[in-house]
């Protein structure tokens, strides 16, 4: 790029880039998207709705008990910018009250470091 300015890499990007890690790295452990964001026809929204997706819920699960935590949720940001909405931080509380590690992570790195 002009003037050797490097683009961040996109949210989507970097939380491919951990499950790839965490799958290669750990290929026991169960880790998988919740397909919870993005703009959608209001048919659809609502039918999600109603099977149970629920505002604000991380972008990843880690089905892999660790010390007093019963599992690891993950909402994925850019290493650059990306913000945590009000329904995220209000969920993220929730789910560690709950017994269960809930970090915003923003990059592949600290995702990385999050979970080793």
């Amino acid at each position: 790029m002009a003037g050797g300015l490097v683009r961040p890499r996109s949210e989507h990007l970097e939380q491919a880039m951990f499950v790839r890690h965490v799958r290669v790295t750990r290929p026991d452990v169960i880790i998988h998207s919740i397909p919870n964001g993005g703009a959608r026809r209001p048919s659809e929204a609502l039918r999600l709705k109603l099977e149970g997706a629920l505002p604000g819920t991380p972008d990843l699960f880690i089905a892999e008990p660790s010390g007093e935590w019963h599992g690891f949720y993950v909402e994925m940001k850019r290493s650059a910018g990306g913000s945590v909405s009000k329904e995220q931080r209000e969920l993220i509380r929730r789910l560690v009250m709950k017994g269960y590690r809930a970090e915003v992570c923003k990059g592949l790195d600290k995702a990385v470091y999050a979970w080793e």
